[in-house]
C-alpha cells in the first residue's frame, strides 16, 4: 500500500489525531528534561515547534506553572483539537496553537527562553532546524528535544526500510551531539526515554485504536489493508526496539556568540 495514496493518509490521520501523542514520550520524561534547564526565568517564553495535537504542550504548560507558549504544527485538525482543548484545560491565557511552517515559524528572533521539540525537527532536516531554534532563541536560552537515533549495527531489512522511507538522515547518538555543538549550542545533557515512553501515551492507544477501526472498517478491503500496516509500526518495536531509541537533548545557547560567522574580528 503506496502512502502517496490519499485513502492512506485518511486512514493515517483517523488513527493519529485520536491518540494522546503523535510519537514517544511521557510526563516523566518531560519533566526531566525540564529539569535539566536550572536557570529559566520563573515565567519563560516558550515554542513548541511541531506540536502535533499538542499533549506534551499542555504538560509542559502545566510542569512550567507559569510564562506563555506558542505552539506550532502545520496540520490544521491537530491544532484545532489543541486549540479546543485549551481553554479546557484553563490555558487560554497561557497558551496559544496556531497553524506554521516549523522552518519557518514567523516568530520573532531571539525572543524565546525555551524552544521544545518532541519527535518532529528531523521533518526540516536536524541541522536546519538547530539553526532555526538558533535565530529564535534569546542568548543563554534552552533548546529540548527528542531525535530517532541507531542503537546496534545492522537492523533487520523491515526496520532498516521503515526509517529509511520516514527518516533516511537518521544517525547515531554521537552524530546528534557533533550536530548540537557545530550549530553553535552547548549540550546540558540527554538520556535515553525508557520504553514506557513509546507504549503509554503512543502504541498502546494505537493499538487500542486501530483495534476500533478495524471494526469500521470490517467490509473495507482498501481500508483493512492500511490498518494492517499501520499496525506493523508498533509490532515491529515489540520484536526489534533494541536497534533504536529516542534520545532526549537539552542543549543552551551560549551567553555569548558562540558560531564563527557571529564573532567580530577585532578592530586594528
Amino acid at each position: 500500500m503506496s502512502e502517496a495514496n490519499p485513502r492512506f493518509w485518511e486512514i493515517f490521520f483517523e488513527v493519529y489525531e485520536s491518540l494522546p501523542r503523535q510519537g514517544p514520550g511521557n510526563r516523566a520524561c518531560a519533566a526531566r528534561a525540564l529539569g535539566l534547564c536550572r536557570d529559566l526565568p520563573q515565567a519563560p517564553a516558550i515554542l513548541d515547534l511541531g506540536c502535533g495535537v499538542g499533549g506534551q504542550t499542555l504538560q509542559l504548560a502545566e510542569l512550567v506553572g507559569a510564562g506563555s507558549i506558542v505552539a506550532i504544527d502545520s496540520h490544521p485538525p491537530s491544532i484545532e483539537r489543541l486549540q479546543a482543548a485549551i481553554p479546557e484545560r484553563g490555558l487560554a491565557r497561557r497558551v496559544r496553537a496556531i497553524v506554521g511552517d516549523m522552518a519557518h515559524p514567523g516568530q520573532p528572533q531571539g525572543s524565546f527562553d525555551l524552544i521544545w521539540s518532541e519527535g518532529a525537527l528531523y521533518n526540516i532536516g536536524l541541522r536546519k532546524a538547530l539553526d532555526v531554534c538558533h535565530g529564535l532563541l534569546r542568548p543563554g536560552g534552552y533548546l529540548a528535544f527528542t531525535d530517532a537515533v541507531w542503537r546496534r549495527k545492522n537492523p533487520p531489512p523491515e526496520v532498516r526500510a521503515g526509517f529509511d522511507q520516514e527518516y533516511p538522515t537518521m544517525g547515531w547518538l554521537e552524530d546528534d551531539v557533533a550536530a548540537i555543538q557545530e550549530c553553535g549550542f552547548e549540550l546540558v545533557g540527554h538520556f535515553t526515554l525508557p520504553d514506557e515512553a513509546w507504549w503509554e501515551d503512543f502504541y498502546t492507544p494505537m493499538e487500542t485504536r486501530i483495534a476500533e477501526l478495524r471494526g469500521k472498517y470490517a467490509n473495507d478491503a482498501e481500508a483493512s489493508a492500511i490498518l494492517d500496516q499501520l499496525a506493523e509500526e508498533p509490532e515491529l518495536h515489540r520484536r526489534y526496539s533494541g536497534f533504536y531509541a529516542y534520545e532526549f537533548f537539552v542543549a543552551r545557547l551560549p551567553l555569548a556568540p558562540s558560531r564563527p560567522e557571529m564573532i567580530q574580528a577585532p578592530s586594528q
